[in-house]
């Protein structure tokens, strides 16, 4: 009998489908050591589920590449470096499985970020939402989406537009390498071809710090709510940076569940290029911003 669970057969079974046919069979024969004969690749991916005896062995098993694994995370927006090793991806996936599946729930619209349910605060009040579940199902819909638009992922690139953002909206850029620059557009139209081009054209991979200390969410009174998150920036096999990005997100129409982007202010910061397997051991960057002094942002 299988021991994995329900969620991590469904997530197996979908990683076993991108293999090719050949792969999956071998791996077949390999796991029921040739003693169970199939007719197809539903009976085949059957078969591997039944008789492996947990979801780490199988996917430590040689057959299964990584790159079908990275591939699989991502499609389920878990970020993580696109050249991070086997033995990480297969953590990652270990834990996507034993992690519950959160109340507010951030889809891929065609138009806006939207969030199904709302999460009420603990102590009562029935109006309350959430805003720090809300931001890091915001991240994870976000980076998820615009990573998608490297080609040297080699991912399926999501629908990106202007149609996230406001029609007014603004976007502050500002890196820092040898000396600083800052860049400033205005409508959506500008900001997304801006951030489109920073992982399109310039092939960079934005990898946000989502734990406590890489994310901070506050809210006004008037309704808007301010994102802000610190990560690492890569290229290929090179760690060449940190960022902090700030966004400020609204909601599509009163009493609606959707949230389109106001403004978004992005800093880069340079460093000597690390190559990622150095990278790894060294702690994701920490937000510098307080919540408190994210409150600036309100007006």
């Amino acid at each position: 009998m299988s021991g994995l669970s329900e969620k991590e057969k469904e997530g197996c079974k979908e990683i076993l489908n991108s293999l090719s046919n050949t792969e999956l069979f071998a791996l077949k024969d390999t796991v029921t050591n040739r003693m169970i004969t199939v007719e197809s690749v539903k009976e085949a991916v059957q078969a591997i589920i039944s008789y492996s005896q947990c979801a780490e062995e199988l996917l430590k098993r040689k057959k299964v590449h990584r790159e079908v694994i990275f591939t699989y995370l991502a499609n389920q927006g878990v970020v993580i470096p696109p050249n991070a090793e086997k033995h990480v991806l297969v953590k990652k996936a270990l834990e996507y499985w034993k992690t519950p599946k959160p109340s507010v729930e951030v889809r891929k619209p065609a138009a806006e970020v939207k969030t199904d349910n709302e999460v009420h605060k603990e102590g009562g009040n029935s109006k309350g939402c959430d805003y720090q579940v809300l931001g890091e199902e915001f991240c994870k819909w976000f980076y998820q989406i615009l990573n998608s638009q490297n080609p040297s992922l080699g991912l399926v690139p999501q629908e990106w537009g202007p149609q996230h953002f406001w029609e007014d909206a603004k976007l502050k850029f500002c890196y820092s390498t040898s000396e600083q620059q800052f860049e400033e557009y205005q409508g959506a139209e500008l900001v997304s071809l801006r951030l489109l081009a920073l992982v399109r054209d310039e092939l960079l991979f934005l990898n946000p710090n989502l734990d406590a200390n890489g994310l901070k969410c506050v809210s006004s009174p008037h309704g808007l709510v301010v994102v802000a998150v610190a990560g690492t920036i890569h290229r290929n096999t090179a760690c060449l940076g940190i960022f902090e990005q700030v966004f400020g997100l609204i909601r599509a129409a009163i009493g609606n569940s959707s949230w389109k982007i106001k403004f978004v202010n992005l800093n880069i910061t340079g460093q000597n290029a690390v190559e990622d397997g150095e990278a790894k051991h060294q702690p994701l960057p920490t937000l510098t911003y307080q919540s408190s002094e994210l409150q600036v942002f309100y007006g």
